[in-house]
């Protein structure tokens, strides 16, 4: 059969990304008195604060460092804190999870965002130093793609030396995969009274070379001329964007005991897959190297045949994501006279030292998601409408920290440190322009666009407490802003009237510049904060935050910006391949 490849560049239908979890075991107890345990993986997640099984991997028989098969696939919300449990069983009977204490062979917690990032000038080794494990697995399974874990029983008790790992691999709806199909022919015979049971086990050979398992194919019982099921797998879980990395294919007898008969081996690439698009009839030599070694006439145990190829390519948020790409967050603060005297226990400025006030609230539910997704946690802090030392004069573009050549502070705590300590020295006057701060953070990203590369998008967060007085430029500032790698979100604190403020959200219709210019892109969420007043600061930042990866894949759709690879040093990589 020829092979089929359908690439894009295009836009996917959801902004929703799909994580690929795969897990395996060293070192587990042995709970068994004549056997080895026979171990299987359950995946919880928890909703509401109530944990519940997700899935669960196939059982592995009398193994205590279990390679699973089983792929566990999760959505993933750049917006939320997804927290995970993987626990680990021995398993009596056919699917049952026996209840006694000896049955379990312990778990471990963990969450869902850092795991995917992979930032600037840090090796995955170095950053998985600087993740913290309790804040986010798809976080931290997405940014180091691979953790290492001891294994707890009851009461944080360690499981002896037992230690699971994680591998995290993105893929998206339709996104970045290969569908394989594979048959072989005149397989060796290992069994005495029947046939070979054969099954195709795919690994990929990472940099350190290490063997990672990308797909255990489905067991055909007595046939030496197997014809497996055909499989899909995701690009970067094949070969990590490098066409031409390592393959390695082995071919088994099954044995229901676990104690496999090997018949052979073979080493392919991507690339050589890839040639069954030409034409090409793509066949390898089983070998087993001992036969290889003993027997002089010895050819082969077998030859397997890919049949059939089908890629297709459409790039995702955690595409750019993985490949680098670093979420640059920026906070303009409203200090306006409106807002009241910060001294003042009435004013949306006033510091209580026993609660934060609602610009401090939504500036901490916000950026606590986004400093997982900029690697040196530096955050520029401005303030707009008010007048500032040393001459009083007013500025709608200021440093809060009143450093005009460094407007950074170090990290979320930095920004609200910079932000109380600039209260007392600043005059809250007016009007209400947001414009300026809005040309200065596009100029900055369009500044940035000579790179023509995916390393780098922007949030602007604007905590404002009234209608923009400049709406005329600010809409004329949105619709050019729309051409860089720039989103806005304006929180409305207070209870003003922010009705005019839907105007600048293009939810409900292309904005345009007063001169009917349009948009390209919706890049603006406004959400009045009183309306999260009673719900949790992560409701408000998940709301704010959900437009957020489908305006990065949209931008760089535009561009056509494909993702950096995430292996940076491979010469050949899938996603910047000429299509």
């Amino acid at each position: 059969m020829q092979g089929s490849s359908e690439l894009a560049a295009g836009v996917p239908s959801a902004c929703v990304s799909k994580v690929e979890l795969r897990v395996s075991c060293k070192a587990l107890l042995d709970r068994d008195t004549l056997n080895k345990s026979d171990p299987c993986v359950i995946l919880m997640v928890q909703a509401q604060g109530q944990w519940t099984e997700l899935d669960r991997t196939e059982v592995i028989k009398s193994n205590l460092h279990p390679v699973f098969a089983k792929v566990f696939m999760l959505d993933y919300y750049f917006e939320e804190v997804q927290k995970l449990r993987f626990e680990v069983y021995d398993i009596h009977g056919t699917h049952s999870i026996g209840t006694r204490d000896d049955d379990f062979l312990g778990g471990v917690e963990c969450t869902l965002g850092q795991v995917s990032m992979r930032p600037h000038g840090h090796s995955a080794p170095e950053f998985g130093r600087l993740c913290v494990w309790t804040k986010s697995l798809l976080s931290q399974i997405v940014a180091q793609k691979k953790m290492v874990k001891p294994l707890l029983l009851k009461y944080g008790k360690y499981a002896g030396k037992s230690t699971i790992t994680v591998h995290a691999e993105e893929i998206s709806g339709n996104n970045g995969y290969v569908e394989l199909s594979f048959c072989a022919k005149k397989l060796d015979d290992k069994d005495l009274f029947s046939k070979s049971d054969p099954f195709l086990e795919i690994y990929r050979i990472n940099d350190d070379e290490t063997e990672q398992l990308v797909h255990r194919t489905t067991v055909i019982k007595n046939n030496l001329n197997p014809v497996w099921e055909p499989f899909k797998v995701s690009l970067i879980s094949l070969c990590s964007c490098d066409e031409d990395r390592k393959l390695k294919c082995l071919v088994w007898d099954y044995d229901s005991r676990g104690k496999h008969d090997f018949i052979g081996e073979f080493y392919t690439s991507f690339r050589e897959l890839q040639k069954i698009g030409t034409g090409s009839k793509v066949t390898w030599d089983c070998i087993n190297p001992k036969y290889k070694l003993k027997k002089k006439n010895y050819k082969n145990s077998g030859v397997v045949i890919l049949s059939d190829l089908k890629l297709h390519r459409v790039y995702s948020f955690l595409d750019y994501i993985m490949g680098g790409c670093q979420i640059h967050f920026t906070v303009a603060i409203d200090f306006t006279a409106s807002n009241g005297d910060p001294r003042n226990s009435c004013s949306l400025h006033y510091i209580n030292p026993y609660q934060p006030n609602e610009y401090l609230k939504a500036l901490i539910a916000v950026g606590e998601i986004c400093q997982d997704y900029d690697s040196d946690k530096r955050f520029s802090a401005l303030g707009f409408g008010a007048r500032i030392p040393p001459n009083y004069e007013v500025s709608h573009d200021f440093a809060i920290n009143f450093n005009p050549e460094d407007d950074e502070c170090e990290e979320i705590q930095g920004v609200v440190e910079a932000y109380q300590n600039c209260l007392p020295k600043i005059q809250l006057y007016g009007p209400t322009n947001v414009a300026p701060i809005i040309n200065r953070i596009a100029k900055l990203s369009a500044g940035e666009e000579t790179i023509k590369d995916a390393s780098r998008y922007h949030i602007l967060l604007i905590l404002t407490d009234g209608v923009v007085t400049d709406m005329a430029d600010t809409r004329e500032a949105i619709v050019r802003a729309s051409y860089q790698p720039l989103s806005i979100i304006i929180v409305g604190v207070g209870n003003a009237d922010f009705t005019d403020m839907q105007i600048l959200d293009g939810d409900d219709g292309v904005l345009r510049s007063p001169k009917g210019e349009p948009a390209l892109r919706d890049i603006v969420q406004f959400v009045p904060f009183r309306d999260f007043k009673t719900a949790s600061p992560a409701a408000l930042a998940k709301c704010v935050l959900a437009e957020v990866p489908k305006q990065v894949v949209e931008y760089y759709s535009h561009r056509a910006i494909s993702p950096m690879c995430p292996v940076m040093d491979s010469p050949n990589s899938v996603a910047n391949t000429p299509e």
